[in-house]
């Protein structure tokens, strides 16, 4: 039975005043109206002030009262013992099947948890009514919270763990392999550690009605689609049900055996490279792997969601990275590129890996000494490290954005969060915060006892093996995460992009301990994942429950983040050549080598000068255009003017669209290398489609499908991918499916040419005669 609805204790006095004389019980839409109806202290680009409600019972957002119930039974099951065993479950074979993908192509590892939501659905007509010490293990109907307990478990295991990349760099770059207890502790430490600023981080990220998260909207949209027809705000469109709607969209993207294993042309589309294949210019712009990717066609909705699902993006913050793509990818990085800026002329336009001066990927373990530090003199002899022109262009993208971050911050969220450090959960003027309050939260001793052993973890970890990182560095790292997660979520919250720590972290660490490249790795991770986990993990959970869901997910983390190592190991003992681009099945690692190439970048080749060798003044990436020199490290100022610029124009101009811009402009094309026009064109076009025009002229549509396709498009997606890789592509080297169907013209065009290069590293424009060098003459 739902419980009875209160008005709000914090809604403003006046608009309670006026919502008793007013008969229909809505509020006049002026703006201190709307501020105390949505909590937000800034000019919310995600209020549609056209279906904009005032009913105290329902969201002011369509988004969320398309897809989360504004009813709630505090009776209803949630931890039972089917759950748990289901969770569980899921906890062990989720991360087997994701991480044994992963080192395979990362692409494929974005949404096979929900394999888990398609079938724990069905849990309680095929589970015997048996008893486990008096306790049933099939108390009766599935609920929606048992479903959403059991995913919290599954999304958590289908991410890998950011840390085992580090041991997956120090078997491959460094040749370092310490024991399991050394994995284990720095992945457990690195994992939970994020989970302990929960706390402080849920009034400002999750209580706030303006705090939507648009991907949480999708798993609450399936969830109620599979249990429960009734809907706030759904209007009085017809139709089939969301249900049917569901399994129907699901089913259908089976076709996705087309693009993924018949006939992969239809994914990597890049259509004009096979029309002039062996042309090198046609290869920078138009090719798909390591190109600009301008074909901007592909019928693969696994390539189109590779950033991200555009149903669930609000336009608005789609429309910011499309515009950033199109200004720094389609026009910036190709007048670098055939300006030979950098030397990027002798590379190809786009990769992800580094290079030496001979064109050869760079072999790190030329300048190492014993212990894994730089020798300068074997630097100085071997060569200096370059990147690819949109890898230089992504590193100055990400200092703009973490500056960028902060200014909008102070500029647009400073208000609200001081607002919010005054209130409390059963204080926010939303009718999902209210019904939540009635749940026992998660008492502020646990997260400090969680953040106390999972410090001692990482001290552990740093102390009693040779990583060269000094437990000042471990502080600075949290203390960086710590300052950064409320400004990130908020963005997050609102755009569905986060910002990422990973380079400033990178960049920092590279001056503060140079030539480190173990510290450097592990001050990233702690510096970066534990603001993404704090993100990521606690919205979910207190958008969802309390107490159950917070102890299913630190559950499984420590189960997902020990079976991922076990996976690893069993991998690089079991399989040959891991991780070396030339590996025969395909398992290259692409992640770990964007890991550890970034570990060369920033090390630094000297035990004093670290990154100035690659940033400072003087160096290879201080120059810009040949008449104007300029560093990637002027990004950071770039970052912080572009925000007082709009902000400053937007008070001038409050009606105009300066006030949707938003930092996600340097930062939404993040995924670039390895992502392309090929990725981004299709998903702003289906945005486009979808959250615009739909959602304009067919709104009770929108209301009622979109992010049930969503859903539904990615679970078809998914048990596709998982089909195809673990019956048809892995066994026997994927000779037991379709005769000859991995050599037909279909699956082999997209990687011929020039894009792909003799050797599968690309073809650049201007290549080197045997013996010969490029780059600056002395470094």
């Amino acid at each position: 039975m739902a419980t009875e609805r209160e008005p709000s204790t914090v809604t403003d006095e006046k608009v309670l005043d006026e919502k008793v004389a007013n008969e229909s019980g809505v509020v006049p839409l002026d703006d201190d109206n709307i501020a105390a109806l949505t909590g937000a202290q800034f000019d919310d680009p995600n209020l549609d002030k056209e279906h904009l409600t005032s009913l105290d019972d329902e969201s002011p957002y369509p988004e969320v009262r398309s897809a989360v119930a504004n009813t709630d039974d505090p009776d209803m099951p949630v931890a039972t013992l089917r759950a748990w065993i289901i969770g569980l479950a899921w906890a062990i074979i989720i991360p087997v099947g994701t991480h044994f993908i992963l080192p395979y192509n990362e692409a494929l590892m974005l949404y096979p948890f929900r394999a888990s939501i398609n079938f724990s659905s069905s849990a309680a007509a095929y589970i015997p009514n048996w008893h486990i010490f008096g306790v049933s293990l099939n108390p009766g109907p599935f609920t929606v919270k048992e479903h959403v307990l059991i995913t919290i478990m599954a999304t958590v295991g289908s991410q890998s763990a950011y840390a085992t990349d580090i041991v997956a760099v120090q078997r491959v770059y460094y040749n370092q392999i310490y024991n399991f207890s050394y994995q284990w502790f720095i992945v457990l430490s690195t994992q939970l550690i994020g989970f302990s600023i929960g706390g402080v981080a849920r009034r400002f990220l999750v209580a706030p009605p303006s705090m939507i998260w648009p991907t949480n909207l999708v798993n609450c949209a399936l969830f109620n689609t599979l249990h429960s027809q009734h809907y706030a705000g759904i209007g009085a469109h017809g139709g089939m049900s969301r249900e049917r709607f569901f399994f129907t969209r699901s089913w259908a993207r089976f076709s996705d055996f087309f693009p993924g294993y018949i006939f992969q042309a239809l994914s990597y589309f890049s259509w004009v490279t096979w029309i002039r294949p062996e042309d090198k210019v046609v290869a920078q712009l138009f090719g798909y792997l390591h190109g600009m990717g301008m074909s901007v066609v592909t019928f693969d909705w696994n390539q189109i969601t590779l950033i991200g699902s555009p149903l669930a993006t609000p336009w608005w913050a789609e429309a910011n990275i499309f515009a950033g793509f199109v200004f720094f990818f389609w026009f910036l990085t190709p007048v670098l590129y055939f300006t030979n800026t950098w030397y990027g002329k002798f590379m190809p336009i786009s990769s992800r890996t580094s290079y030496d001066n001979q064109m050869n990927s760079y072999n790190v373990s030329a300048i190492l000494t014993s212990d894994t530090t730089i020798d300068l003199a074997l630097y100085h002899k071997y060569s200096p490290l370059f990147l690819s022109t949109t890898f230089a262009v992504a590193y100055g993208l990400s200092f703009a954005s973490i500056t960028a971050t902060l200014m909008h911050a102070f500029l647009y969220f400073r208000k609200q969060i001081w607002v919010q450090s005054r209130r409390a959960l059963h204080e926010q003027p939303d009718i999902h915060a209210r019904l939540m309050s009635v749940y026992p939260q998660v008492p502020e001793w646990w997260y400090l006892i969680l953040f106390l052993s999972m410090f001692a973890l990482g001290i552990i970890s740093i102390e009693v093996w040779p990583t060269q990182m000094p437990v000042w560095a471990f502080v600075l790292a949290l203390v960086i995460s710590f300052v950064y997660v409320i400004p990130i979520g908020m963005i997050q919250a609102i755009t569905n992009q986060q910002v990422g720590l990973n380079v400033i972290t990178e960049l920092i660490i590279g001056y503060a301990l140079p030539g480190r490249p173990i510290a450097m790795m592990m001050f990233k991770t702690w510096g970066y994942i534990t603001m993404a986990q704090g993100n990521f993990n606690f919205a979910f959970i207190f958008v969802a429950l309390h107490e159950d869901p917070a102890t299913a997910d630190v559950l499984e983390s420590v189960i997902a983040g020990t079976v991922q190592l076990g996976v690893q190991a069993w991998m690089f003992t079991n399989i040959d050549n891991m991780c070396s681009p030339t590996q025969k099945d395909g398992f290259i690692c692409p992640s770990t080598e964007v890991f550890g190439t970034a570990s060369i970048i920033v090390m630094g080749y000297d035990s004093v000068i670290g990154p100035r060798l690659m940033f400072s003044k003087g160096q290879t990436y201080y120059r810009g255009f040949k008449t104007v020199r300029k560093s990637l490290v002027f990004f950071f100022l770039i970052g912080a003017a572009a925000p007082l610029m709009a902000w400053t124009l937007n008070r001038r101009y409050p009606n105009s669209f300066l006030k949707y811009v938003n930092p996600v402009i340097f930062n939404g094309t993040a995924l670039i290398p390895p992502a392309t026009a090929l990725n981004y064109v299709p998903w702003a076009a289906v945005g486009f489609i979808f959250q615009y025009v739909i959602r304009r002229r067919h709104f009770s549509w929108w209301t009622k499908y979109n992010y049930v396709l969503s859903a539904a498009l990615d679970s078809g997606v998914a048990v596709s991918i998982i089909i195809i890789f673990f019956a048809l592509q892995f066994p026997k080297n994927g000779t037991i499916g379709l005769t000859n169907i991995a050599t037909w013209w279909g699956n082999t065009v997209p990687f011929k040419g020039a894009d792909n290069g003799p050797t599968g590293g690309g073809t650049p424009v201007q290549a080197l005669n045997p013996g010969e060098t490029f780059g600056p003459s002395s470094w």
